[in-house]
């Protein structure tokens, strides 16, 4: 059986709901060591001062972020850790949208939800039943592992699943990014049943 990777309580209105959270996905790509050519021996990847060629020890790197060229704000790991948002105990949701509002290219990362007790199961599918038959999502903001995300909270058939979202200025504008797009939507007519036609003629379970 799977382990919950956050647990906390998700609350809307004067209702709260003890829950954890799975993640719903599972990454299937073949990962490869590199190796010296007819040896087993590994190859490992060194820290190297890029101007004098020396390796670096762990406790003497440090992040920094560049103003312009050459020019770095360095910042200690204390600093990050006292900026950090702390790990959230709830996740509160403040609005319920149209699912269909959301466009998909703001969906990001799949997780399920379950209630945490066999008492808390009945509240739960009040929610879940409620999302389902309005077609809304709740909107809500947590903090998992030193990041929030904005998340939409939706009904499937028979569970909760939480969708991290991106923000809106992680999405890119097609109108600015892509070089040609047409000016004009089509006009109904032959060429457009028949492409409609083909699309039928193709469609499938």
């Amino acid at each position: 059986m799977a382990r919950s990777i956050w647990t906390g309580v998700i609350t809307f209105g004067l209702a709260s709901l003890p829950v954890g959270l799975y993640t719903a996905t599972e990454d299937h790509t073949v990962h490869f060591h590199q190796l010296q050519r007819n040896t087993a021996d590994r190859i490992r990847n060194r820290r190297v001062n890029e101007r004098t060629g020396m390796e670096v020890p762990p406790e003497n790197i440090v992040k920094g972020y560049e103003l312009a060229a050459g020019e770095y704000i360095i910042v200690e790991p204390d600093e990050l850790d006292q900026i950090a948002p702390g790990r959230s105990q709830t996740l509160d949701i403040t609005d319920f949208v149209d699912l269909t509002d959301i466009e998909p290219v703001y969906f990001d990362r799949t997780y399920y939800i379950a209630p945490r007790g066999k008492e808390y199961t009945k509240i739960y599918e009040l929610l879940r039943a409620a999302l389902e038959e309005t077609g809304k999502a709740g909107i809500a903001t947590f903090v998992m592992r030193g990041k929030q995300y904005l998340t939409a909270l939706r009904a499937e058939d028979r569970l909760l699943v939480l969708q991290t979202l991106h923000w809106a200025d992680e999405v890119r504008d097609p109108g600015k990014e892509l070089p040609e797009l047409p000016a004009h939507r089509a006009d109904k007519g032959k060429e457009l049943t028949l492409a409609m036609q083909l699309v039928e003629a193709l469609s499938a379970p």
